[in-house]
């Protein structure tokens, strides 16, 4: 998820406009990564074994936290095809598509509460994700503060 949520910035940073041809590939990897990851869980851990995987997620939250952020998943997945955007509209495909920023935070803080001893590796991601989700923060307020001046920008009179 990170790779993927690096792609504008990088495409921003660089000039580079040809790198969002891949955003689309990494979202598509990291749902498959993040599936697999799940299925490794409900079959080679629990067996199946539903009742298990039910005390499972009351007993450990990092559980919890990670099904969240891979229920958020889904229906990016679902709705990452050109088609979808066509039929949603760009506005509402962007605020659905937003909830990886939602899905990035809760796989942290899986990765964070799963960890017993070092927590080095998923400190790094979080502060790679801080980063990544402070350079989205601060080129809002940027076009928002872009946009107000130019709104306030009054042409001399004639």
């Amino acid at each position: 998820m990170l790779i993927t949520l690096s792609v504008t910035p990088l495409r921003k940073l660089l000039k580079q406009p040809w790198l969002i041809r891949f955003r689309r590939m990494f979202g598509l990897f990291a749902f498959f990564y993040v599936s697999l990851h799940f299925l490794t869980y409900i079959v080679l851990d629990k067996f199946f074994d539903l009742h298990e995987m039910l005390a499972d997620v009351l007993k450990r939250p990092f559980i919890t936290v990670g099904f969240a952020a891979f229920l958020l998943l889904i229906p990016l997945a679902l709705t990452s095809t050109t088609g979808w955007i066509r039929r949603l509209g760009g506005k509402r495909w962007q605020a659905l598509h937003r909830l990886i920023y939602a899905s990035a935070i809760l796989g942290v803080i899986h990765y964070l509460w799963l960890v017993k001893a070092d927590r080095k590796k998923p400190l790094e991601y979080g502060f790679i994700l801080a980063v990544l989700l402070g350079y989205r923060v601060a080129s809002w307020v940027g076009s928002k503060l872009e946009g107000s001046q130019m709104r306030s920008y009054a042409p001399p009179g004639r």
